[in-house]
């Protein structure tokens, strides 16, 4: 067994998860932070560049979300209980099952946001100019969404492997050079002429198609764990099962994410795009706990994963426990935060006074309910990791009726912009709980023949 793949099963759980979250949690926040460095400039261009790029942001971050922390979950999974159980040759295999799964997303949502766009970005309130900067910027980053799949496949093909550390340095090398990429193709400088949004969306994939050559050098130069067999591997419909049992439900969580975020936007949009603006920035940090959760989730996934192939279920069982209590205490402090000083937030993408008033009531009632969404994330990655997702899955159709069922009601009934926010916050604290008490009672052992283990 490599030492790698042993210290998952034998390492003390708490500093093992910290020795791999930390270089993951820097990765995510980095990778984040190119997207809201980005954000900075467009804001620059005017509220209508910011709106139309918020319209188009959910759909970014399902990308982002079903590639890595999804159908890349489910990959890291495959990869750490095969592993875990001893099957290097599975492991091994998984690699060209986990790439033909990218690939066969990727062109289905590159052919369908495409084709749907101004439907859609109408229908989440996108008028005249933000409607315009919208369709500029989807078609460009769908067009080449295969970059963001093959990226975040090839990564989570490594982080199975309990390697954080290479996804770290590639994401690290790869942001020094999208910053100053981004800005040159945003606003011109030399040859580069100024292609605005445009700019900003050629900029990222860029950054992802670079950084997809990377992994594909480390994999194939025999330092990492596992190994492509590309043109030895035959293909078995029990590991694309493998991958897509745990990827296509933890999809439909990501899914059921964005989707809230998209028809809650549509909501607020009945308010104007000063509005929408400050809803967009700040459901921006909401989305940053994502890959803050991702920081440990990536790990969680490998060391529960490992540690479930290997029939230590206690072992994986405690191992989520402690990343979960510790993003709930990441993500409520971030959010308390927030609801504190809106404005050292919301001012950094713009200072037209409606967007910063609808933020900050945003951020004030929803913020001091991150940590349940935090301890929410953890425990799904952790349940990617056991192979039981249909609680997780529960609890994102849950938030989804409580937030946007609840916003639209109380918007039409009474007509207040806040109290849809408090539907927001509602349905923050019902995702996370509900995760939670699942994992609590044992739902990752029922209908499994050895005993259950339980918390503490």
């Amino acid at each position: 067994m490599d030492p790698r793949t042993k210290n998952l099963i034998e390492g003390p759980i708490a500093p093992t998860l910290l020795r791999l979250a930390i270089p993951n949690v820097i990765t995510t926040l980095v990778q984040a932070s190119t997207g809201l460095i980005e954000t900075y400039f467009i804001g620059k261009l005017g509220t209508d560049a910011l709106a139309g790029v918020a319209l188009v942001f959910p759909g970014v971050m399902l990308m982002q979300m079903m590639s890595a922390g999804a159908m890349g979950g489910g990959v890291s999974s495959a990869i750490a209980r095969a592993l875990g159980s001893g099957r290097r040759e599975d492991a091994d295999a998984t690699i060209s099952h986990a790439l033909i799964i990218a690939a066969c997303f990727a062109a289905f949502f590159t052919v369908t946001v495409i084709a749907t766009g101004p439907w859609l970005y109408s229908a989440m309130g996108g008028r005249n100019g933000s409607l315009a900067v919208a369709l500029t910027y989807s078609n460009i980053v769908f067009a080449g969404v295969i970059l963001i799949w093959l990226f975040n496949t090839l990564a989570n093909i490594i982080r199975g492997t309990g390697n954080t550390f290479i996804p770290a340095v590639v994401t690290l090398v790869g942001a020094l050079l999208l910053i100053p990429l981004s800005a040159a193709l945003i606003f011109g400088f030399g040859p580069l002429p100024a292609l605005g949004v445009a700019g900003g969306a050629t900029g990222i994939l860029t950054y992802y198609g670079l950084g997809s050559l990377a992994f594909v050098y480390y994999l194939c130069s025999g330092r990492a764990v596992v190994t492509p067999q590309l043109r030895e591997t035959r293909l078995r419909w029990r590991l694309f099962r493998d991958i897509l049992r745990v990827g296509l439900l933890a999809s439909l969580i990501a899914i059921m994410t964005n989707v809230t975020i998209a028809l809650t936007t549509g909501v607020v949009g009945a308010f104007g795009p000063a509005a929408i603006a400050g809803y967009g920035v700040g459901t921006r940090l909401e989305y940053l706990l994502v890959p803050l959760a991702f920081g440990f989730g990536g790990p969680l996934v490998a060391l529960v994963g490992t540690n479930i192939g290997a029939g230590n279920r206690e072992r994986a069982l405690r191992a989520a426990w402690i990343g979960g209590w510790i993003c709930f205490a990441m993500t409520e402090t971030i959010g308390v935060a927030a609801a504190l000083f809106p404005e050292a937030w919301l001012g950094l993408f713009d200072r037209d006074p409606a967007m910063i008033a609808a933020g900050s009531t945003y951020l004030r009632i929803v913020g001091p309910f991150y940590g349940f969404f935090g301890l929410g994330m953890a425990l799904y990655f952790a349940s990617q990791g056991a192979g039981a997702l249909k609680w997780p899955l529960f609890a994102g159709f849950s938030r989804m009726i409580v937030a946007v069922g609840g916003g639209y009601v109380l918007l039409h009934w009474i007509g207040n912009l806040t109290l849809v926010y408090v539907a927001l916050a509602a349905g923050l604290a019902v995702f996370g709980l509900t995760i939670a008490g699942s994992v609590w009672s044992g739902a990752w052992f029922h209908g499994r023949n050895d005993s259950r283990p339980r918390p503490g």
